[in-house]
Parts: C-alpha cells; sequence; structure tokens
C-alpha cells in the first residue's frame, strides 16, 4: 500500500477500527459503548460509522434488548483486512527499528 486508507486516515474513524480490531472476530459492540471509546458526538459517530458501513468495512445490527432500541457494530472481514493494511503501512512509514 502506497498511500494510506482516506476512508480510515482520519482520526474518528481510526478509533472505530481500533476499537472494533480489538474485539474478537465477529463480536459486536454496542454504539453507546464506542461513542465512548471514540470519543465522539451522537451524530458524529453515526456519520462516521455509516461511512465505514457503505465501504463494508463495519456491520450494523439494530434490534431490541427488551423494551429498548439497540445498534450493535462488528468489523467485518473486509474491515479486518484494511485495517491490517493501514497498520502494515504505518508500520512502512516509520520503518524498522523505530
Amino acid at each position: 500500500m502506497e498511500q494510506p486508507d482516506n476512508l480510515i486516515h482520519q482520526p474518528v474513524r481510526l478509533k472505530i477500527m481500533a476499537a472494533l480490531r480489538a474485539l474478537p472476530e465477529g463480536e459486536k459492540i454496542e454504539f453507546v459503548r464506542l461513542k465512548a471509546l471514540a470519543e465522539a458526538t451522537e451524530g458524529n459517530l453515526g456519520a462516521h460509522i455509516q461511512t465505514l458501513e457503505q465501504a463494508g468495512y463495519v456491520g450494523v445490527e439494530k434490534d431490541f434488548a427488551g423494551n429498548r432500541p439497540r445498534t450493535r457494530i462488528a468489523l467485518t472481514r473486509m474491515g479486518r483486512h484494511a485495517f491490517e493494511d493501514y497498520v502494515a503501512y504505518l508500520r512502512g512509514v516509520i520503518g524498522p527499528g523505530k
């Protein structure tokens, strides 16, 4: 990868992707928890998640926990691969041994 992935190369999206990558594969995180981890407002986080979902990097699931609606987000295989490529790009920029 010669250039960083422009979808990930943005502070809030990078936090989202890193938080999701830290989860076991296929595990979902609730929107409110991700909001706290990404230090984003609801609207800002929603917009970034929508962008990542349209790219196929995250999957969004809406359901109910009892009577309460909830939104959960998970990293897709494509998103996991894109994030790993992004990390490899950053390692290449930093160089070996640094």
